[in-house]
């Protein structure tokens, strides 16, 4: 998936203005700051003026962040090296780990999206690349992914709300 939706997508889900998307991504490494006119930017579409392709450093500092932001920093551990390339296999880990995900809770949110996967199939997404069983993340399971969290992240503030 283009870094840009993912991005755009996990903005949406949590309603999140650019300010705060900017913030999220420096709590990853305060040195690492991106402008809200950039994250504003990352948000366009493609054919639109002043479109700007968010880079994996962008993407993988915001996810870290992401993490930072929803379950806190732990200072008894060393903060971990930001990922050099990010692939949809690491952004749904990183997801897993920001929503703090159970494997029954990331089979319901798949089921959610109407594209339930089976516990191999889940298992093996989540195994290193060299792994005899491992299985690339899709654009298309990526996408129900995110859809699913949303539905599930969305309906739980409308439930609160209502």
């Amino acid at each position: 998936m283009i870094n840009n939706d993912i991005l755009r997508s996990i903005r949406y889900m949590l309603d999140l203005s650019d300010q705060k998307v900017a913030e999220i991504v420096q709590l990853a490494d305060p040195g690492f700051v991106i402008a809200k006119d950039d994250v504003h930017a990352f948000l366009l579409r493609e054919d639109m003026p002043g479109y700007l392709a968010c880079g994996d450093d962008v993407l993988a500092h915001f996810l870290d962040g992401l993490i930072i932001h929803r379950r806190g920093r732990d200072e008894r551990l060393p903060a971990r090296p930001v990922e050099k390339r990010i692939s949809n296999n690491v952004v749904l880990k990183k997801l897993r780990v920001a929503f703090e995900l159970k494997d029954v809770d990331m089979h319901q949110v798949f089921a959610d999206a109407g594209f339930p996967v089976s516990k191999p199939e889940l298992s093996a997404l989540f195994r290193q690349p060299g792994h005899g069983n491992f299985r690339a993340c899709g654009d298309q399971l990526l996408r129900n992914f995110l859809k699913g969290l949303t539905l599930r992240v969305r309906g739980a503030c409308g439930d609160a709300l209502g």
